[in-house]
């Protein structure tokens, strides 16, 4: 099956590929672990964020913005000793701070969904070099997440995380995803 071109042979990443990435999320939860995932991978692969997915959901409470909001300074410690994630202290504060900002939100889905007017934005990019690492939507997304108290939101984050969650349709034409995704 031909796939995109930083899907590698590694089954969880082709599933993730085949399943997840750049099919249209809206549901407000899964949204939001997506978007702390993109945070804890910055500087990293997606394929180790991947790796301790599963690990993230049990520490981290299954990515409940309620509960998230009020994990302590000492749970925090205790998690930078759990070698199945990733353990950066400031990613793990981030973890907690964006559960506030997230909950502060008055519609956080809307938010999200209204850089790409609501709905998702079809490339159309044949080979890798066409598609950018930043678009002035995630730039948008980026400065308004920051107004709101949100951190590891930067405009790559962003737009990683607007790629994997469907606000935007990058796999290339050559993917076989593409058709299904692209309405073709």
């Amino acid at each position: 099956m031909p796939r995109c071109f930083w899907c590698t042979d590694d089954p969880l990443y082709q599933a993730y590929h085949d399943e997840e990435w750049g099919v249209p999320l809206r549901e407000p939860q899964a949204l939001f672990e997506l978007l702390l995932l993109e945070g804890f991978q910055a500087g990293l692969s997606w394929i180790t964020v991947l790796k301790k997915r599963a690990r993230y959901r049990q520490v981290l409470l299954g990515f409940d913005p309620t509960r998230l909001a009020q994990m302590s300074d000492q749970y925090l410690e205790t998690l930078m000793q759990d070698p199945g994630i990733i353990r950066n202290r400031l990613k793990l504060k981030a973890a907690r701070q964006n559960a506030r900002a997230w909950l502060a939100l008055e519609d956080p889905v809307a938010l999200l969904w209204s850089f790409v007017g609501g709905q998702p934005k079809i490339n159309h990019f044949s080979e890798r070099s066409l598609m950018p690492a930043v678009t002035a939507e995630a730039e948008a997304m980026s400065r308004a997440l920051k107004k709101a108290g949100f951190t590891f939101v930067g405009p790559t984050i962003c737009y990683a995380f607007m790629q994997a969650s469907g606000m935007v349709m990058d796999h290339t034409t050559d993917c076989d995803r593409y058709p299904a995704l692209a309405g073709a």
